[in-house]
């Protein structure tokens, strides 16, 4: 199973990129999806959750400004980002909960976008 992020880049204030993130592989079932983010000399943080029923959920960060969303025919997540701020550069890494067997689940993590947000 891989997990492969795009769309990270470089962008000013106030503009808006989004990440996409597709898993691959021997996959029986995905369950909740998201993105974690981790910038220079921080902890890793969660960003955006979304569960196989689309509860979604954020961190206070970055609500009213991200979106994340699913395509499950796609085994992809994305994540809509808006109004992006200098303090929003980061890696960020997309993950999944998926089931690999009819018994056996595992969280697997993508490789980590950079987005850099100019002032």
């Amino acid at each position: 199973v891989q997990l492969q992020a795009f769309g990270g880049g470089l962008v000013q204030a106030g503009g808006s990129l989004r990440l996409s993130c597709a898993a691959s592989g021997s996959i029986v079932g995905i369950n909740s999806m998201g993105w974690s983010r981790q910038a220079p000399g921080k902890e890793r943080e969660l960003v955006a959750h979304i569960t196989s029923g689309d509860i979604t959920t954020y961190s206070d960060s970055v609500k009213g400004r991200f979106t994340i969303s699913r395509d499950n025919a796609k085994n992809t997540v994305y994540l809509q980002m808006n109004s992006l701020k200098p303090e929003d550069t980061a890696v960020f890494f997309c993950y999944a909960e998926i089931r690999i067997t009819y018994f056996a689940w595992a969280y697997y993590w993508g490789q980590g976008t950079l987005v850099t947000v100019s002032s």
